[in-house]
C-alpha cells in the first residue's frame, strides 16, 4: 500500500522567504511542480492542500491538489482521519502536528520538500 503523503501547502510556501507573499497562487503552483519529481518515484501518493489565495490550483499528475473549502489544517485532518493506510503529513505547524500526529500520521517537516532530506524541522 503506497503511503499518503500530505502537504501542507500554505506552512511549506512559507517557510522559505522567496517573495510568496506577492503571488499566493504562483508559490503554491510551484511548490506543486517540485513535488512531481517525488511523486515520480512511485511509492508515495501525493496531496497538496491549498487555501486562501492559492485555491484553484490545478492538480498535475502525481500531484493531487485539493483546496480547502475553509481551513487548511482541518482539511488536512480529515483527509488524514479518512486514509486507508499510513500517512505522512509535511508542515511545522506545530498544533497540526499534534493533530494528525493523534491520528497516526508521521509528520515531517518542509525541509523534506526543498532539502531532500527526510527529517522533522
Amino acid at each position: 500500500m503506497e503511503t499518503l503523503l500530505i502537504v501542507d501547502g500554505a506552512n511549506v510556501v512559507g517557510s522559505v522567504p522567496d517573495g510568496w507573499w506577492r503571488d499566493r497562487r504562483g508559490a503554491a503552483e510551484r511548490l506543486r511542480d517540485r513535488l512531481v519529481t517525488r511523486a515520480e518515484r512511485g511509492d508515495v501518493d501525493i496531496v497538496l492542500v491549498v487555501e486562501g489565495a492559492a485555491r484553484g490550483v490545478e492538480s498535475v499528475p502525481g500531484v493531487r491538489v485539493e483546496s480547502a473549502p475553509g481551513s487548511g489544517d482541518d482539511h488536512i485532518v480529515a483527509l488524514v482521519a479518512a486514509a486507508d493506510g499510513p500517512c505522512v503529513v509535511v508542515t511545522a505547524d506545530r498544533e497540526l502536528r499534534f493533530r494528525v500526529g493523534e491520528l497516526g500520521a508521521e509528520c515531517v517537516g518542509p525541509r523534506t520538500v526543498y532539502g531532500g532530506e527526510r527529517r522533522d524541522d
